[in-house]
Parts: C-alpha cells; sequence; structure tokens
C-alpha cells in the first residue's frame, strides 16, 4: 500500500440483527452502502475480529472492516488489522454514529476527542493515539445525556433515517477522493451544502 489515501475504512456498529436498524449502527449502514455499489461482499475473518472486504476507486484501494465485537471493544478488531498490514492511523478512516450533528449531516475530520462515543474510546486505547480520520454521520440528539444509551440503540424514526441514508449515500461518494488522499477535497465537498 502506498501514497497518502485512506487505507483502510472502519465502519462501527453492533453485531446482531437485532442491532441492524440502530442509529448506533450508522457506520455499518455506510461500509454496506460502499459493498452495494462496487458489489463487495465482506467475509468473517477471525483474526481481525470482524468482517472484512476490499474496495478499489479512483487512484486508490482500501480495507473495508466492520468489527463483530460490540462498539466499546472495536478497537480491537481496528488495531488487529492496522498492525498485520502495518496501516498508520493517519491512513484510517473511522465512520460513526455523531450525535452533536443533526440527521442528514456529514463531517470528516482527523483526530479529536472521542465526545463519550465508546467506539472511538476503545479504537483511541488500542492504536495509542486519536490520529485517525473520522467520518461523522449525524443522528441527532436526545435532548438529556440520561436518555443517550436509549437513543443510540433505537431505529430512527422515517425522517431522521430518510436524512441519514441520503447523508450515507452523498458521503460515499467522496470515496475516491478518500482513497486517492485528497482529503481536503473530500472534505470541501462533504462540507460544502448543495442549494
Amino acid at each position: 500500500m502506498s501514497g497518502d489515501g485512506i487505507q483502510l475504512i472502519v465502519g462501527l456498529g453492533n453485531p446482531g440483527q437485532e442491532y441492524e436498524a440502530t442509529r448506533h449502527n450508522a457506520g455499518f449502514w455506510w461500509v454496506d452502502q460502499i459493498c452495494l455499489a462496487h458489489g463487495i461482499s465482506l467475509s468473517g475473518e477471525s483474526k481481525f475480529f470482524g468482517r472484512v472486504g476490499r474496495v478499489r476507486s479512483g487512484g486508490g484501494e482500501a480495507w473495508l472492516l466492520q468489527p463483530s465485537t460490540f462498539m466499546n471493544a472495536s478497537g480491537r478488531s481496528v488495531a488487529a488489522i492496522a498492525r498485520f498490514y502495518r496501516i498508520a492511523p493517519h491512513h484510517i478512516l473511522v465512520v460513526h454514529d455523531e450525535l452533536d450533528l443533526p440527521p442528514g449531516s456529514a463531517k470528516l475530520k482527523r483526530g479529536g476527542g472521542n465526545g463519550g462515543h465508546n467506539g472511538l474510546k476503545d479504537i483511541t486505547a488500542q492504536l495509542g493515539t486519536p490520529d485517525y480520520w473520522r467520518l461523522r454521520l449525524g443522528i441527532g440528539h436526545p435532548g438529556e445525556k440520561s436518555a443517550v444509551v436509549n437513543f443510540v440503540l433505537k431505529p430512527p424514526a422515517q425522517d431522521e433515517a430518510l436524512a441519514i441514508a441520503q447523508a450515507v449515500e452523498q458521503s460515499t461518494n467522496v470515496l475516491p477522493l478518500l482513497l486517492e488522499g485528497n482529503l481536503e477535497a473530500a472534505m470541501l465537498k462533504l462540507h460544502t451544502k448543495k442549494g
């Protein structure tokens, strides 16, 4: 693997049918959309504690990963594949649900805190650095901190689900830029509102 592009894309979520439609699985939905668009099927890899595939787009290629650990142990899966393929943290993109953004928004950033997100918390701990890229998919906030756990583990309302699905679809369009290493251009495209 060479170049400055993203070499590993991790979609965060919880395994199991009962979690499939819940807000916390927005990262899984993003990777599912990439797989659908590119005709990729992920296969279980026990040494990486997850489901893995390869995507080629634009001038680059990357691993796709959906950890099969629960959210708060996602780092185990991310660190295992990153170590095996010698992928530096700044070549990793973690796609996750974001409480601080409204449904329908998607923002790209490198590094930063975890905002109380248990998946990010564990990935940062396992990688030993917060210096990886994040694609934050807005799911909105319930308003009360005490309501967050219940909120992320429930499916979004229909209008929110539609907005999140649109954000997922639009943000997957920057995949070629991500893999080529044009992250500034990807950010510009994502963060510029149309219309």
